[in-house]
């Protein structure tokens, strides 16, 4: 059997692929570590420390895994965070989730069935619950809280920033 050996032409158009994957790997590497970003925590137990390593003191600890967090700097593998009453501390990047998560605020709020205060509510929340965060349209979020789905008000929730509009 003759086999033939791609020609010059292959070869560039293997290269230019492999430089648009790089290049869009390199887009999607870039838009995770944009700052300041919301994260949540991973672990149960989260030890916050003065400073970017394990020989700074821990000046408190996190004891709710899911709890939203915002990442405001970054040094080699730690995270600094902030909390919703706007404390910082420094975290190792190993107890950080992608996964999103916010924090309803104020005081009992409406979930609704849609994005419209005008549809069907589906449950109350109440300040200081944590829920998860699905999408985000105009002035509404998709948010899962227990066992229940809905829109809430943005303005009701620490955890999503004013322009984002869809969450992955």
């Amino acid at each position: 059997m003759l086999t033939r050996k791609p020609g010059r032409a292959a070869w560039v158009g293997a290269l230019a692929a492999f430089v648009g994957l790089v290049v869009l790997a390199a887009q999607v590497v870039a838009a995770e570590r944009a700052l300041p970003r919301f994260v949540s925590l991973r672990a149960d137990k989260v030890n916050v420390r003065a400073g970017p390593g394990v020989q700074y003191p821990i000046v408190w600890v996190f004891v709710r895994r899911g709890l939203p967090v915002e990442i405001v700097a970054e040094f080699d593998l730690w995270r600094k965070i902030r909390d919703r009453e706007g404390v910082e501390g420094w975290v190792h990047r190993s107890l950080l989730a992608g996964t999103r998560a916010v924090i309803v605020t104020g005081d009992t709020h409406v979930l609704y069935r849609d994005p419209d205060a005008a549809s069907a509510p589906v449950a109350q929340v109440e300040a200081g619950v944590v829920a998860r965060l699905m999408a985000c349209a105009g002035g509404w979020c998709r948010v899962k809280a227990a066992s229940h789905r809905g829109w809430i008000e943005r303005a009701h929730l620490w955890g999503v920033y004013p322009s984002e509009q869809k969450i992955d």
